[in-house]
């Protein structure tokens, strides 16, 4: 067998090579990472969607959409963002769930929210409504299921105490149950779902169609039972969020994830599950224990419905 020699002099710069191509990766990695953590999770993005889902000669409809800001405490960033979508003056605000990543973050999450306080609104809870994160791996979502994990060793939320002040803000509870409301000369019939992700969904339907101007499904995490479900009920638009969009996606905003069984390629932006558009909302925020976002920075979402 013929053998193949390397001349002595030739191994110390191939060996330089590698460590400064390898250093040269680890200092790309680090870039990005330091911009994840503090450019990109704070920058704010409003999505524009227009959709022609309204009865004939009906005025538009502009629903803003917002989903998982899992607040903690001494966010400014988020709250200047959220403050200036009042001025948006939408018909409706519709909140997809996880508000909270600390159990002492609900009065930040008040005050983040309290322009829109005067807008209509309805809400679902996701399970950091409910349960408060804690330290784990954030990339165990390549490998595993996430569905109902660990809930019963994590600390509680101030849940009652988020919706109450929901509801003494006007804000229409749709955990289970459907819900009427007239907006902005409209007749619109509710849905909602508590959590799909912790398995808490139980879907109560819509109600009459015949005297509906427009049919809104609304859960946090959009699993494909869930979407399937609205669209069989009748639903002529759907709204989630709980992906984060993937979070950490590859350039050109691809996610390798979506934690939910909607594939990672469906897992933000508008979407049609059985024949029903449904918005998936990338969201605002991140766990305070993985505070990164990569080519995918969270937004809110304003939906322009007409005739």
């Amino acid at each position: 067998m013929d053998r193949v020699h390397t001349p002595r002099g030739a191994v110390a710069p191939a060996l330089r090579t590698a460590a400064a191509v390898t250093a040269a990766g680890a200092g790309a990695a680090a870039g990005l990472g330091a911009w994840g953590v503090v450019v990109e999770r704070r920058r704010f993005q409003l999505r524009t969607e227009r959709l022609r889902l309204l009865p004939e000669g009906s005025a538009p409809l502009r629903i803003l959409h917002l989903s998982d800001l899992h607040v903690w405490p001494g966010q400014r960033a988020v709250r200047e963002f959220v403050h200036s979508l009042a001025a948006l003056e939408p018909d409706l605000v519709v909140d997809t769930g996880d508000n909270l990543s600390h159990p002492g973050a609900l009065p930040w999450l008040l005050e983040i929210l309290e322009p829109l306080f005067r807008f209509p609104g309805a809400y679902v809870p996701g399970s950091n409504c409910y349960f408060a994160p804690r330290p784990k791996n954030p990339f165990r979502y390549l490998w595993r299921d996430t569905s109902g994990e660990g809930r019963d060793e994590a600390p509680r939320l101030p849940t009652q105490d988020m919706h109450d002040a929901f509801d003494a803000a006007g804000w229409t509870p749709l955990i289970n149950r459907s819900a009427r409301m007239e907006v902005a000369g409209l007749t619109l019939d509710l849905s909602g779902v508590d959590d799909p992700h912790l398995g808490y969904d139980r879907h109560p339907g819509f109600g009459d169609p015949a005297t509906a101007d427009l049919r809104l499904g609304v859960a946090h995490a959009p699993y494909l039972r869930t979407l399937d479900r609205f669209a069989a009920d009748g639903a002529q638009l759907v709204l989630a969020g709980h992906t984060h969009g993937g979070q950490v996606c590859l350039p050109g905003g691809r996610a390798l994830v979506s934690n939910c069984d909607l594939e990672p390629e469906r897992c933000k932006g508008l979407i049609t599950q059985g024949g029903v558009p449904v918005n998936v909302s990338a969201g605002l925020g991140t766990s305070r224990f993985a505070p990164i976002r990569l080519f995918c920075p969270p937004e809110a979402v304003l939906l322009t419905l007409t005739d």
